[in-house]
């Protein structure tokens, strides 16, 4: 570039404003790498502030509305098309319908994933008329009168949103209507999108937020000459709030927090590198994007939660999942405004819960250990709910103690028995191995109305007290040591096989030193003797039972397993539509239900993923050497690097961590992956059909871009209409009684 031509350059100290300057960029500068365009991607009307036109972005097509219309139109039918069947709970509407009914009833539940998805179901059910009376109880089970429709109708208008934002992203991008008709074709006629958007799942209002994010991150960014105007603002708070309710929603939302981050660094990379903005100005954009991508997110974030604790105000099925004091503020908990005997005594009646979360409490039922494993005792588990076999009698080692009518305060130092209620066996502890952790001993019940042995005894110890100091029901730290052998009782947190029920294992560990695995707190506590007193004093402030919320969250998402029958798979199958998921058809029903994707589409998107990188590699290589290209192909190589880039990491960051995590995945966890993997093949492929003038002659290239786009929307409808006998858009889907399932 000629310097007379860059004022810029000449002239070091004109430090005019960003939007006022004329963009003259070094080869360094033009060739550095951005995670998105930064052309002005600006209306051919738009002024810039002094009043003087900007131009057109390189490429720029004339924006044809009807297209949009027609994509939002298709979206919309084949979503709603038969929106009411099957009128039956399909799979995962078992877990978050009944969530959503949870939020009309005001009932606590625990839930693996954050509560913004349910709440907005339950919101959505209660404002169509649904009274939450459905018990949601398995798959297959009829609705009958009850109203399901708004909520899945909600949910089919979120994914229906799916295809208008890849219209919308792509088009934003690239500035061609072509490709991003490609791209939404793709979605709207994938029977994968359409059968996971039309049920009442997490999925489609992840998928939203997701693309809803991506869309305002590049609407803020095409603002990027008009900083802090009214619409530059807008996008930012936009692109945050949108952040919020994705991770609000599952945590996987993480990810294109990753993706807004990475965006957002490059952009602020740029901006320290232009030296006609002072620092001051780069603090300005710095604290800007602080507070609409960080605090802005975060405070949404902790509100989504403070309104489930204010709605979620009665007792329970979660409640066994959380710690005492959590529960004590669930109106219906037993530990709500509850008064009972302030110290443990010889004679009460307790239930002891482990301090680890999700730790459950100590629990014994008939059945014994199995054939190889320990001895064939009763079975001694943690059990994650309120039950009657958590219930436990404090004994002195003598045999018989019932002579005593005074009562007897337990203190740190003492020697006990705990005897089961129901079954009458003592807490016993050996040498056997435990049966999964194996370098711990084995904990059974043993012995018959009081009998046992000396391995039934056990040494009270209040963490930091000292001897003969009282325990106090739940705000005591209790350790049970086995006088015998030293070892100390313990939660592994490991679920047992079926033969347990799958509750926690309880171990004997000969490692003593203190953890929440082996402490434990006196939480249910009656004795005839003893006078009451209330315990609300030990209600948890709002950050102790958020925190706490979040750790056993994450905790019981890492500990996820397969359900019986379920077809779960693993990440390699997903881009290669290798299996679906099953999601009705296991019980008698008269429809059958199976997600599965548009074989063409997926391996469309999958061959466009690898075609992709060669095209970037040649037009690299093409510039590298210097090879005579004209306007239109350096912009179609800018447009690869930079807005095929980002997708291209959109899709890597939703897939590749999968391959890391330790719990069950099903094939619908690729679904976010594969929007960013659609709207990269519509980049990709509508660049490819405009670069056939390289080889063919512009009359024959133009009939050859015109073919190719008619057929690749001709074979992605064709498989959808070929294969479907019940629905007109959308293949392997619904089946009537009958059929079979792939």
């Amino acid at each position: 570039m000629d310097k007379a031509d860059c004022p810029s350059q000449n002239k070091t100290k004109d430090f005019s404003t960003l939007r006022n300057r004329k963009i003259c960029a070094s080869k360094a500068q033009q060739s550095s790498f951005s995670l998105v365009s930064k052309h002005k991607n600006v209306q051919p009307a738009e002024m810039s502030k002094d009043g003087t036109q900007l131009p057109s972005p390189p490429g720029h097509e004339p924006r044809n509305k009807t297209l949009l219309i027609l994509v939002v139109v298709l979206s919309f039918s084949t979503r709603f098309y038969k929106l009411a069947e099957p009128p039956h709970v399909c799979w995962d509407e078992t877990h978050f319908g009944k969530m959503g009914s949870y939020y009309i009833n005001r009932t606590f539940f625990f839930d693996v994933h954050p509560p913004l998805g349910k709440m907005l179901i339950g919101f959505a059910g209660f404002m169509t008329g649904y009274d939450g009376t459905f018990p949601f109880i398995k798959p297959g089970d009829k609705y009958e009168e009850h109203n399901y429709l708004g909520m899945r109708g909600f949910c089919a208008a979120l994914g229906s949103c799916l295809p208008i934002f890849a219209y919308l992203i792509v088009l934003e991008l690239s500035q061609a209507q072509s490709a991003a008709l490609i791209a939404a074709s793709l979605l709207i006629f994938d029977t994968g999108c359409i059968t996971i958007s039309q049920y009442i799942l997490l999925d489609p209002i992840l998928m939203f937020f997701i693309m809803a994010a991506v869309l305002s991150m590049i609407k803020f960014n095409q603002q990027r000459y008009r900083p802090f105007t009214a619409p530059w603002w807008m996008w930012l708070v936009l692109c945050g709030a949108n952040l919020s309710g994705a991770v609000g929603v599952k945590f996987v939302g993480l990810f294109i927090i990753v993706l807004v981050g990475l965006n957002t660094i490059s952009d602020l990379w740029v901006l320290l590198g232009d030296l006609n903005l002072s620092l001051v100005d780069v603090l300005k954009h710095l604290l800007a994007r602080v507070a609409g991508l960080i605090l802005l997110p975060l405070f949404l974030y902790v509100t989504i939660f403070a309104v489930h604790f204010v709605v979620l105000n009665k007792s329970g099925p979660g409640d066994g999942f959380f710690s005492s004091a959590f529960q004590s503020r669930l109106i219906g908990n037993n530990l709500h405004n509850v008064s009972m005997p302030e110290y443990l005594a010889y004679g009460s009646t307790i239930t002891a819960k482990n301090l680890r979360i999700a730790g459950g409490y100590l629990h014994s039922h008939w059945h014994l250990y199995p054939e190889g494993v320990g001895a064939k005792q009763q079975q001694v588990t943690a059990y994650l709910h309120k039950d009657y076999n958590n219930l436990w009698l404090v004994r002195k080692p003598e045999e018989n103690d019932s002579e005593s009518r005074t009562p007897v305060l337990v203190r740190h130092g003492d020697i006990i028995r705990l005897e089961h209620k129901e079954t009458t066996r003592n807490l016993h502890a050996h040498r056997q191995e435990a049966p999964l952790t194996k370098k711990h001993f084995q904990v059974t019940g043993y012995g018959i109305n009081g009998t046992g042995d000396s391995n039934d005894l056990w040494r009270v110890e209040v963490c930091g007290g000292q001897r003969g100091d009282l325990v106090k029901v739940l705000r005591s730290k209790v350790r049970f040591l086995h006088k015998a052998t030293g070892c100390v009782l313990y939660s592994s947190g490991k679920t047992l096989p079926k033969w347990g029920w799958e509750q926690v294992e309880v171990t004997c560990s000969p490692y003593l030193k203190e953890s929440p695995s082996s402490q434990w707190n006196i939480e249910d506590h009656f004795h005839p003797e003893l006078p009451n007193i209330s315990l609300s004093v030990l209600k948890p402030n709002f950050l102790e039972i958020l925190l706490e919320s979040h750790i056993v969250m994450i905790k019981g998402n890492s500990g996820l397993k397969a359900k019986d029958n379920e077809m779960n798979s693993k990440p390699w199958h997903w881009p290669i539509n290798y299996q679906g998921l099953r999601f009705s058809g296991v019980n008698e029903t008269e429809y059958r239900v199976y997600l599965l994707g548009n074989p063409v589409v997926w391996w469309i998107n999958l061959a466009s993923l690898g075609l992709y990188v060669i095209m970037v590699a040649v037009a690299s290589i093409a510039i590298k050497r210097g090879l005579p290209l004209n306007q239109s192909r350096l912009e179609h190589s800018r447009l690869l690097k930079r807005g095929g880039g980002l997708l291209l990491l959109g899709w890597l960051l939703h897939y590749l961590p999968f391959y890391a995590m330790g719990r069950v995945l099903y094939y619908h966890h690729y679904f976010p992956a594969m929007l960013f993997s659609s709207m990269l093949t519509g980049v990709t492929l509508d660049i490819l059909l405009k670069s056939s003038d390289l080889l063919l002659h512009s009359v024959y290239s133009d009939r050859l871009k015109v073919g190719g786009w008619l057929l690749l929307q001709l074979s992605i409808l064709y498989r959808s209409l070929s294969s479907f006998q019940f629905l007109p858009f959308s293949s392997s889907v619904l089946w009537h009684d009958g059929s079979s399932c792939p």
